[in-house]
Parts: C-alpha cells; sequence; structure tokens
C-alpha cells in the first residue's frame, strides 16, 4: 500500500510586466493560485496541507471560489472556465468556453449564481457575465478595445460590475443585465487591478502609472487616491482588500509593499512598507498580493509566497517557496536522509527537509540551466545545455565557489561513486569522461551511442547503457575500462541505470517502458577469465505504459521504484514477483522524472508539475 503523506507546492507561475491573481476562501486560511496547468490549494496554517487540481487542458490563469466555499471556478488561456468541487476528488461540475482568448480575471457574484470574467477576446467580446450554472449571458459589455486585466463584482446589492485593461478605462456596468454605465480614463498607462471593498461603498484600481484611485461603488464617480508622496515608484500590479474594508494592501515592481489606510473622503494614507530581505535581484519584484482574514500575502516574481501578519505587521514574514517550472532531478543527501535537494531546468535548486517543508533555495554564482544534479555530502555536480559540468561546494544553505569542467560534449548522465565521491562518471553522446576531482583523467570513446550510465560506489565498475538497448559491463582500473560482459535484455534505449545500495544488484530502465533488475552475485566466469552471464533478478516488470524517466533504490535494497513519462510511479519488491508491484497513479501531472528513498519506507518523487511529494510505502 501507499499513501501521499506530503506535498512541497510549486509557487505561482509568473510572468514579467504583468501580475498575477490569487484568491482566497471565504471563511478559512485556504489560498489559490494556478501554475502551468494546475491550479493548487494551499493552507496557509499549515503549508504542507496542499491539493492540487490538473485536469485543464491549457495553462490556467485564474481561480476562484464560490461565496459558499463549496466551488472553485477556474480559467485558463483557452478561455475555458471549470467550475468543480472544492473538496474530495474535485468533482467537475461544468464547463463552459467564455471566451475567445486568454481569460486574466474572473469572479462570483455574492449570491453565487453569476460569474463574470475578462481577458483577452482576440477581436470579441473581452468581458462577459454568465449564469453559473446554465452559461447564459446576463448582459452586454461595451467599452473596451483591448485586453481587460481585471474585474469585479460588486459585493451587496445593488450589483454593479467594474473592469479594467490594457487601455488605461476603468469602465462601471450596472445590472442585472448588465449594461455599460461610464468609463474613467484617469490613469495613464494599463490598469492592472480593480477591486470592490467588502461592503461595497468603494472600489479602487491599480496601475502600470503608479496611482490608484478610489471610486464610489453605487455610482462610479471618483472619490479619491492614494497619497503620492509616500506612494509606489514602480508599476502597482495588485491591490486587496482588508476583510473589515478600512485598509488595503498593494504590491510594486518596486519590490515593495505598502498598506494603506483608506479615510471616509476616499483618500489613502500610507500606513507601512513591508519589505522581505531577499537577493535584490528582478525576481523580488512583487506581482500580486491578498489579505486573508489575518495574513497579508505577498508573491514576487520569482514565486516566493511572503506571509505577513496584519495584526503585527512588524513581525518578520513567513516565506515559502518552490519551483515554477520542471523538477527534472532529485538527490538525498546520505549524511542527512530527511534532506532533499531538487532542480529544475531552469537553475534552480531547492533544499527540502521532510516533515518541514521548504528549507531554502540554494543560490550559485553561476546561475546556469539544469539537466543533470548528482550530490554527494558537501558537493553539488550539476550539468546543463552545454559542454560545462559544475562542482558546487554547499555547506547548510550557502554554496560556495563552483569550478566548471569541459567536458567536450553535452553531458547525458552523471553517476557519483558514493564512497570516493571525488569520482565521478559522465556519459557523453559519444562515450565516458572520468573525473576525479576537477580533473578529466580520461576520455574514453565507445563505438555505440551512450545514453546512461553508473558507477558502482567503491569505483570499480561501471554499467554503461546505449541507444541499441545495450547494457556494456566494464571494470574501472585506475583510468581505464575494460569492457567485461554485454547484457542484452531491453528492447529500447536505455534511459537510466542504478547500483543498489549494498552492490549485489543492479536496475536498468528503457524508453521502451520496461524495467529489469540484475544479480550481480551470480556471476559466471567463462575460459577467458571473463564475465559471461548475469541473471536477471526480476523480470517482467513492463507495467508502465510510456519511457521510463528515472528510477530508484530503498536504502535497504529490498525495494525499487520506477518513475515514468505515464504519470505513475510503480514500487516493486525484489523477493516477489513484479505482478505484486505497488502503483501511484497520477502522481505528477505530465510525468515523473526524479524519484529518491529518504528511507525503507518513504519514497520522493518529482515531476512536470514543479511539484516535489512524499509518498510513505508499506509492503503488504
Amino acid at each position: 500500500m501507499t499513501e501521499l503523506a506530503e506535498t512541497y507546492a510549486c509557487v505561482p507561475s509568473t510572468e514579467r510586466g504583468r501580475g498575477i491573481l490569487i484568491s482566497g476562501h471565504p471563511k478559512t486560511n485556504k489560498i489559490l493560485y494556478t501554475n502551468n496547468r494546475s491550479v493548487l490549494i494551499l493552507n496557509l496554517d499549515n503549508p504542507l496541507d496542499v491539493s492540487v487540481y490538473g485536469e485543464h487542458g491549457y495553462q490556467a490563469t485564474v481561480a476562484r471560489y464560490s461565496p459558499n466555499g463549496e466551488w472553485i471556478a477556474s480559467a485558463d488561456v483557452s478561455g475555458t472556465v471549470r467550475i468543480w468541487g472544492a473538496y474530495n476528488d474535485h468533482v467537475l461540475k461544468k464547463e463552459f468556453k467564455v471566451l475567445t482568448g486568454r481569460i486574466d480575471d474572473l469572479q462570483w457574484s455574492p449570491d453565487g449564481l453569476r460569474i463574470v470574467a475578462s481577458g483577452d477576446g482576440k477581436g470579441k467580446s473581452l468581458v462577459r457575465a454568465f449564469m453559473w450554472d446554465s452559461g447564459t449571458n446576463v448582459g452586454e459589455f461595451d467599452g473596451h478595445s483591448r485586453r481587460v486585466l481585471s474585474c469585479a463584482f460588486k459585493p451587496t446589492r445593488p450589483f454593479r460590475i467594474v473592469t479594467c485593461g490594457e487601455d488605461f478605462l476603468v469602465n462601471f456596468y450596472e445590472g442585472p443585465p448588465f449594461k455599460f454605465k461610464s468609463s474613467h480614463r484617469d490613469h495613464s498607462n494599463f490598469v492592472n487591478c480593480i477591486r470592490f471593498s467588502p461592503d461595497g461603498s468603494k472600489f479602487i484600481s491599480v496601475s502600470s502609472d503608479k496611482k490608484g484611485i478610489l471610486f464610489d461603488g453605487k455610482t462610479g464617480e471618483k472619490i479619491g487616491e492614494l497619497s503620492s508622496e509616500d506612494g509606489h515608484k514602480g508599476s502597482i500590479y495588485a491591490v486587496s482588500w482588508s476583510p473589515d474594508g478600512k485598509q488595503v494592501l498593494t504590491v510594486s515592481a518596486d519590490k515593495s509593499a505598502k498598506v494603506w489606510e483608506i479615510c471616509d473622503d476616499g483618500s489613502g494614507k500610507l500606513t507601512k512598507t513591508l519589505t522581505s530581505s531577499d537577493s535584490g535581484g528582478v525576481d523580488d519584484m512583487l506581482v500580486s498580493c491578498l489579505w486573508q482574514n489575518d495574513h497579508l500575502v505577498t508573491v514576487s516574481l520569482g514565486g516566493t509566497i511572503s506571509i505577513f501578519s496584519a495584526s503585527d505587521l512588524d513581525k518578520s514574514a513567513l516565506q515559502i517557496s518552490g519551483h515554477m517550472k520542471n523538477v527534472t532531478s532529485l538527490s538525498v543527501l546520505k549524511n542527512v536522509p530527511k534532506t532533499i535537494l531538487s532542480s529544475s531546468y531552469d537553475g534552480l535548486i531547492v533544499k527540502w527537509i521532510q516533515g518541514i517543508g521548504y528549507s531554502s533555495k540554494l543560490r550559485r554564482k553561476e546561475n546556469s540551466q539544469i539537466k543533470c544534479l548528482a550530490a554527494a555530502e558537501e558537493e553539488i555536480i550539476t550539468s546543463g545545455f552545454d559542454n560545462k559540468l559544475w562542482r558546487v561546494r554547499f555547506l547548510g544553505d550557502q554554496c560556495g565557489d563552483a569550478d566548471s569542467i569541459d567536458v567536450g560534449n553535452q553531458p547525458k548522465d552523471i553517476s557519483l561513486a558514493l564512497l570516493c565521491p571525488e569520482l565521478a562518471l559522465v556519459a557523453i553522446d559519444s562515450g565516458v569522461v572520468m573525473l576525479r576531482g576537477t580533473k578529466v583523467v580520461s576520455t574514453i570513446k565507445l563505438d555505440f551511442a551512450v545514453t546512461a550510465s553508473a558507477i558502482a560506489p567503491d569505483g570499480s565498475e561501471a554499467i554503461i547503457g546505449g541507444q541499441d538497448g545495450k547494457l556494456h559491463i566494464y571494470s574501472v582500473t585506475g583510468d581505464t575500462l575494460t569492457e567485461d560482459a554485454v547484457l542484452e535484455k531491453h528492447r529500447g534505449a536505455v534511459s537510466v541505470i542504478r547500483y543498489s545500495p549494498d552492490v549485489s544488484m543492479f536496475a536498468s530502465g528503457d524508453l521502451n517502458r520496461e524495467a529489469v533488475v540484475w544479480d550481480c552475485a551470480s556471476r559466471e566466469i567463462c575460459n577467458l577469465g571473463q564475465v559471461c552471464v548475469l541473471y536477471v533478478k526480476l523480470k517482467n516488470m513492463l507495467y508502465h505504459t510510456a519511457r521510463i524517466n528515472c528510477l530508484a533504490w530503498s536504502p535497504d535494497s529490498k525495494m525499487v521504484a520506477t518513475g515514468s513519462l505515464d504519470t505513475c510511479i510503480i514500487i516493486y519488491e525484489i523477493d516477489k514477483p513484479a505482478s505484486s508491484r505497488m502503483t501511484i497513479k497520477g502522481a505528477h501531472l505530465g510525468g515523473v522524472y526524479g524519484l529518491a528513498f529518504t528511507d525503507d519506507h518513504s519514497v520522493v518523487s518529482s515531476g512536470e508539475d514543479a511539484c516535489v511529494r512524499v509518498w510513505k510505502v508499506n509492503p503488504q
């Protein structure tokens, strides 16, 4: 039996120069945000309490709870709105094609019967309001000529809808059925976000012209502005009201969040400027915010979620971060087995601690892209999409100096001899490269296309897999390789090879969805002193429906896990037939790309959905 123990959530997808929208549950401290095709439900009180909805066919852009908290409406770049249950299996209730282009914002009416959505109509309507159960239109929305970035529903009767967008306009509609009432051109740049106060008496719009303007909620007339003296120095991307309607929170490209007190006359006076200590780079620009009960939530361009306390603004923020892109590699530190390192191809390495979650980002001085990652006790080895390999020393949460090694070709696989980690075997297309420390000691050309490699923990043996599906076993003597045997069982290119921790076995997986466990102890020696036969320890491991991307052994060498493009993880017990496997279906949307065991009964996985998950394995 397997069960999901923990999920380390990905961060919201962000885009430079644009704000994003996050939203909260009407009663609890759960928030909604989107990453790629996933909608994530994150509990601010317990960041490990995460639920993921991955049924969108296109990149999701915004999601909102219904007023009663039972339903969630989420939208994507194709203009589709899906309405689904907030609990249990997230059952789909309705799906509507609302706009012809991307939806940037949507909002429920306070009675939960109508939804308004805005975005890019590609020449057709840019805003649409409809009944949530039938999809029937409830108004005509004229007045905008370009993409509508935000919309809001007045939370009290009489109902009103306000919209704003790239044509610098703030439009006001009365209804239902809704029709155009008035338009305001007080902004001189894109109007990024618009929000009604909880009592519906006012609404505020914020813009890339660094201004925030307040309007009367019933008539739509302008009544005041946020003070420009202490104002933002960059584009304001998002705004959120406090639950009592007396304050607002704004975030800007100037890397600061500001809390404003809204006076009765409609003017805004600065209460506090919130900053979080970080690198100070572009990634610290703030692109989203939410005032959720006592939590002030901000999101940076790099995806870091900072949570401030509304009752104690001087208290330092709790920061949660993670990956935004496909997590391609996982590594568990052998000397600290609860510490997990994960890397995504955009060059980010994140350190997680099992049971706690996010620990820190490992910042490298050379922030190059990462394709492969291997970690020893105090060193990380990475390779990207060029000819270089980087050996980076790290201690705790800090990365030290990095040494680059040019291996002459793009690395396809990295394997460390764990008992002597200065020795590394790097697979390249035409052969393998052996490294000792930062020195290339030998480059061995082979007469087959290399796709995967592994070196024994003591560095005495290497296994190299080829495009032809054959496994070549070499003994390592000094800096030379001597071929001992060729194993033929795979019917596709070998994608991954891993030794068991006790070195009595090794496992290999291929692009033709098959995995094989080989028994190293069953060697038969022929007259020439060469290994002729290695027996298969576990066969018929043919239960994936797509290529095998990754493979991991349990520390006691009793279980092996495989991860595949088919989104599944399959765990086999070595002393049982393959048919008695344990399967985790839909482990990661888009495919599983990283696997590692932290102990005999915990397996960590990562995938294209940018999440990292810990599974408890209880063999029958």
